[in-house]
């Protein structure tokens, strides 16, 4: 066979592969949404052999053999053997998992969502402990099967973040809590008044603002969705069919729309990606740290930005008119960024937000190592926030139940939330440079010239770079953590 018939009988194999696998998400999302109650135990079952299925069409000896086979073929594309390369990369890691272990995995990830939503509904952590001390013993045996060096937890970081380990985050926090610390205090020192944001915003009115909004940055609503979940969240089935998910609340006005534009940045960079290359490395992100940095950037550098609303505040009030019918642009944008520490992290400022991310990082590490057990965890989770954030949880639902994470096996995820505003910022300053009067643009509603300048610059590479080669690509420097820092002074200064 010539190298051309090669890759594309790879190419066929991943296809196939995608559509399981995308199947399966249909299902997820499903699950999150719209899946009657009654309807868990059979959907469990399904997700399972999907999940196997998946697992096995992947791991096939065939597939390996042909992974071999081209990673020593010339005649491929730089594209083409970087697919190769990252293909056998994950099917030697898959390797190392049985299918029985896949399908426990996959049921008991099931069984711990629904725990965990019931949990939350009664507001008792001890509702969903059983069903996590069970996942996190298989996360346990995850990380021992994958192999790590140091640290357990580091197997687990390296599935979202490539490269990440405990003793590079252990530096990161540590560096950063000084400086952020005495951002906080020094933003906490302006008196803010955002009353107005927790008046009656009823949910028909926030759900059409919220609709208007993601059309607005550029989501394509012919080539996906937006829907209601317990947590917002964002999944894909191709580059033409992605779905969002919010929340509402009616006396908090801040809850829909920051996450409509959070997830709609994740949504922007999933229909970015290269169609053509659907079931390929380089049709899919990059890695989770540069999708947090998508959908940050959109939700703070522009979304909270004083330029965003002073086009879009007029917009809002023909949705609010009663509510806002007196605030300014200035009095709306110090509102939006009033700084104060809080109990969750979805609704927290720019300078806060990393404490969450902190303590959420130390109680998963914590976990993974053996030191805490699952049913120790709010007593050391309302610890780290009274020594983090100075303040006293009031209970299990605005603590360590307040994400969807834990109970979808995602340890190790948390820290790319961090990562991601740090790109953020560096992504959204050389944009600044490239685009000729961005702040312009965006105050008069533009935001299409930015939009064009990511699809152009990141969304186009899928996984064809690790992070900190396609941040060095676009940026010309590495994670940079001032370039955060600059940016915070800059928007909290007195």
């Amino acid at each position: 066979m010539t190298s051309a018939e090669l890759y594309n009988n790879y190419r066929n194999k991943m296809q196939r592969i995608a559509d399981v696998k995308y199947a399966a998400a249909v299902l997820q999302w499903d699950q999150e949404t719209y899946l009657p109650a009654k309807g868990a135990g059979a959907r469990a079952r399904q997700l399972a052999t999907l999940s196997e299925t998946a697992h096995g069409l992947f791991t096939d000896e065939k597939l390996g053999a042909l992974l071999h086979e081209l990673s020593g073929t010339p005649g491929l594309s730089v594209i083409e053997a970087r697919n190769v390369a990252v293909t056998l990369e994950e099917y030697d890691k898959q390797k190392k998992f049985s299918a029985a272990f896949v399908r426990e995995m996959s049921e008991s990830v099931s069984a711990a969502f629904y725990a965990w939503m019931d949990a939350r509904k009664q507001n008792s952590f001890a509702i969903f402990e059983p069903a996590l001390d069970k996942l996190v013993s298989l996360k346990r045996q995850e990380a021992e099967l994958l192999g790590y060096k140091e640290h357990p937890y580091n197997a687990l970081l390296n599935e979202y973040e490539k490269g990440a380990t405990v003793a590079m985050l252990d530096k990161l926090f540590n560096d950063i809590t000084g400086p952020l610390k005495e951002l906080m205090q020094q933003a906490q020192s302006i008196m803010v008044d955002d009353a107005f944001l927790h008046q009656l915003y009823p949910k028909k009115e926030q759900w059409d603002w919220g609709m208007y909004l993601v059309k607005e940055l550029g989501f394509d609503l012919d080539a996906g969705r937006q829907d209601i979940s317990e947590h917002p969240f964002t999944t894909n089935f191709s580059a033409r069919d992605v779905r969002l998910t919010t929340r509402i609340d009616e006396h908090d006005f801040a809850n829909m729309t920051w996450s409509c534009i959070h997830e709609a940045g994740h949504g922007l960079y999933e229909q970015g990606l290269p169609d053509e290359e659907y079931g390929l490395p380089s049709g899919e992100y990059a890695s989770l740290s540069i999708h947090e940095s998508q959908s940050r950037l959109w939700e703070n550098c522009v979304g909270r930005s004083k330029a965003f609303w002073k086009h879009y505040l007029p917009q809002l009030k023909k949705f609010f008119p009663k509510q806002l019918e007196s605030v300014e642009v200035e009095q709306f944008f110090r509102a939006i960024n009033k700084v104060q520490p809080s109990f969750i992290r979805t609704e927290a400022d720019e300078i806060s937000y990393h404490f969450h991310v902190k303590v959420r990082y130390l109680v998963e590490k914590q976990i993974m190592e053996g030191s805490l057990a699952t049913a120790d965890i709010p007593k050391r989770w309302n610890q780290l926030y009274k020594e983090n954030l100075g303040v006293d949880v009031p209970d299990d639902k605005r603590g360590c139940l307040q994400d969807v994470h834990w109970s979808h096996g995602s340890f190790g995820y948390f820290p790319t939330y961090s990562l991601g505003s740090f790109y953020a910022a560096q992504l959204f300053e050389k944009a600044s440079q490239d685009i000729e009067g961005l702040e312009d643009k965006i105050a008069s509603g533009d935001t299409a010239q930015l939009l064009k300048w990511l699809r152009t610059h990141l969304h186009c590479y899928g996984k064809q770079f690790e992070s900190e080669e396609l941040i060095k690509k676009i940026t010309g420097e590495n994670l940079n953590f001032n370039r955060f820092i600059n940016y915070l002074h800059l928007k909290f200064k007195p």
